[in-house]
């Protein structure tokens, strides 16, 4: 009797609010009323056992995610930006049914997600990092599909360099090489990739969807090392392959990603698949047409005054450019404005600093903070938006010499003429990459520090934390807010009420 009583009065409480719910509508949108028909799910008479109702809301959470457009995707960050510690920072992401978790790299300055295969015979089996090392095996997983010549999807991105047709094998290969001169080859595979897509404060849905992604067979140089082995590489560049592009194509997630890396302590940070909201985040247009994240950077300032560099230095044009890259560690400046902003740093510093050589790279004995000594640093781009540096943002500790802590430039000389702005530059900031918009945005921040991450780009709506907040845009957004959560809520209302009594 108990039981029963207890649905009947849940089905009462959800036809309350429900009529409210139609209420309210009315007065807001004047819509003519009607009648609301209730039928009951479970039997009157019969015994529902908790886990059925527990499968059922399930099943509606699903179809809420559904038809649900530009939820937030999170991803836990570790590592750091010292060279000396870890140099890099990775996430965890969960591939194949059943799932396993891979530590993987996270890189804006490449395209595909790719994690070691099974057969890869020159991979490292052992990682200096503490982390033990999986390998992706598709023969194991019930959702796997290889990606063969004859896909389309292989068609479409053979054509590239991204990806080579093995008429031996008849699977869909690639061959990358990075900058540092480590290379990985394999081949492409589909299968699922779950996550955890925050809707709001109260409501995370443990999602899942197919993305194509690289299984190494193979690896070269760097990345061979068991040092800093990880294993896989995160591309979140803008080509069609990345993870970025594939599930904001199927309307999973926005087509905007942020991160905020900690560079003091332990490291860490921040990643997540939406956009951090912040009133300082300046921004600037992406150079359009460009395989990475190419920026317009004009001028630096040192203290205040321009280093005399010819802006040309750092346009995009050929092999130039500037580039942002989260899978570089240190800085890179083009050859040409190497030694003019050097001297400018040298110039500016307190006279109590001894300037020396170390192993060809310029460095300073340092017995103070070198917040205090070193000056400010400005890197000024189209639009309007700056980048302040503080010397930590260009400045690596190298130990001791005498009893004083050495510093030197992080910011390498590229012959190549190429400028990339790595984690060195990126730590202790917010990093929004807009792809919708074309543009790229920053501000200095603490990212120990919970977030503000709009759901939809564009939108109001956003999360801070556990809690959500919506600006008052208009009258009709709030009310279906009002509408959506109220019914979210009730569910779990009934839930928490219920369930002890359904037994």
């Amino acid at each position: 009797m108990g039981c029963r009583m207890k649905f009947l009065n849940m089905v009462l409480v959800v036809a309350a609010v429900m009529a409210a719910a139609a209420a309210v509508a009315v007065g807001a949108e004047k819509l003519p009323a009607g009648v609301l028909n209730l039928e009951r799910i479970f039997p009157l008479n019969g015994k529902v056992e908790l886990e059925e109702v527990r499968a059922r809301d399930r099943a509606r959470h699903a179809r809420m995610l559904q038809s649900f457009a530009g939820g937030i995707v999170n991803f836990p960050v570790v590592g750091s930006s010292d060279p000396y510690l870890v140099g890099l920072y990775f996430t965890k992401v969960r591939l194949g049914t059943p799932p396993r978790e891979y530590n993987v790299q996270i890189d804006t300055g490449s395209d595909i997600l790719w994690v070691t295969c099974s057969s890869c015979d020159d991979c490292p089996r052992t990682s200096g990092l503490g982390v033990e090392l999986n390998f992706y095996d598709a023969t194991i997983s019930s959702t796997a599909s290889p990606i063969s010549c004859a896909d389309q999807v292989c068609a479409s991105i053979v054509q590239t360099s991204s990806a080579e047709c093995s008429t031996e094998t008849n699977q869909c290969g690639y061959s990358f090489q990075y900058g540092d001169g480590s290379g990985t080859t394999g081949h492409y595979v589909a299968d699922l990739l779950y996550f955890d897509t925050v809707l709001g404060t109260s409501l995370i849905a443990n999602s899942s969807a197919p993305i194509i992604f690289g299984c190494s067979t193979s690896q070269s140089g760097d990345l061979t090392k068991t040092d800093r082995a990880i294993d896989g590489i995160f591309g979140f560049g803008q080509q069609g392959l990345s993870v970025i592009s594939q599930l904001s194509s199927h309307r999973i997630t926005p087509k905007v990603f942020s991160h905020c890396l900690k560079g003091e302590g332990n490291g860490g940070g921040i990643l997540v698949l939406g956009e951090i909201l912040d009133p300082r985040i300046v921004y600037s247009p992406l150079v359009p047409s460009q395989a990475h994240y190419n920026v317009y950077l004009q001028s630096i300032a040192v203290n205040g005054q321009l280093v005399p560099v010819d802006p040309s230095v750092f346009a995009t044009s050929g092999n130039r450019g500037t580039i942002v890259d989260s899978g570089t560690t240190l800085a890179y400046i083009a050859a040409e404005a190497y030694d003019p902003f050097v001297n400018a740093i040298t110039a500016a510093v307190s006279p109590s600093v001894r300037p020396i050589i170390s192993r060809g790279k310029p460095c300073f004995l340092v017995s103070s903070s070198i917040t205090e000594i070193f000056p400010p640093v400005s890197l000024n781009f189209d639009g309007g938006a700056s980048m302040a540096l503080r010397p930590a943002d260009y400045l690596v500790h190298m130990g001791f010499v005498e009893g004083a802590a050495m510093w030197c430039i992080g910011f390498e000389k590229q012959d190549q003429g190429v400028t990339i702005l790595g984690d060195l530059v990126l730590k202790d900031k917010i990093f929004v990459y807009d792809l919708a918009r074309q543009r790229i945005g920053w501000a200095d921040y603490d990212c120990s520090s919970s977030v503000n991450v709009s759901i939809t780009s564009g939108k109001d709506e956003f999360i801070n934390a556990g809690q959500l907040s919506v600006n008052h845009a208009s009258s009709s957004l709030l009310f279906n807010l009002w509408h959506t959560r109220t019914i979210i809520h009730l569910l779990s209302l009934v839930l928490m009420i219920g369930s002890p009594f359904l037994t």
